[in-house]
């Protein structure tokens, strides 16, 4: 009889600043659909955040690493749902701007919990 070793696999966790530009990202987009006509985000700050944001992750404490993990997920979770709910209103006559403006301001709450976490 054989004997095989276990296969590694290397963490899946996702890079913790790439999470948090995604979610900026999103913010533009339903940003957008309200009809807040913004400047689109400065790509040098975006990449600073990102520098930042893995640099602070890189340094918590693994429970706080942990929370932000799990926040970001649910995070990711619901902003991916309310942006589907969005899309399914494309084409009509009006745009659900109100909602998507409350969308949009629950992702900036979000994503500054976030950053107050690490």
């Amino acid at each position: 009889m054989t004997h095989q070793q276990p296969t590694l696999r290397a963490s899946t966790l996702a890079d913790p600043g790439r999470q948090v530009a995604q979610l900026r990202y999103v913010l533009l987009l339903v940003e957008e659909i309200a009809g807040r006509v913004g400047g689109g985000r400065d790509e040098d700050a975006a990449l600073d955040e990102a520098a930042l944001i893995g640099a602070a992750y890189g340094h918590a404490l693994p429970i706080d690493r942990r929370r932000f993990d799990a926040f970001a997920a649910i995070t990711a979770a619901w902003a991916a749902a309310g942006v589907e709910a969005l899309l399914a209103h494309e084409g009509r006559e009006q745009p659900p701007r109100a909602a998507a403006a409350r969308l949009g301001e629950e992702i900036r709450l979000a994503l500054k919990a976030l950053t107050a976490i690490l």
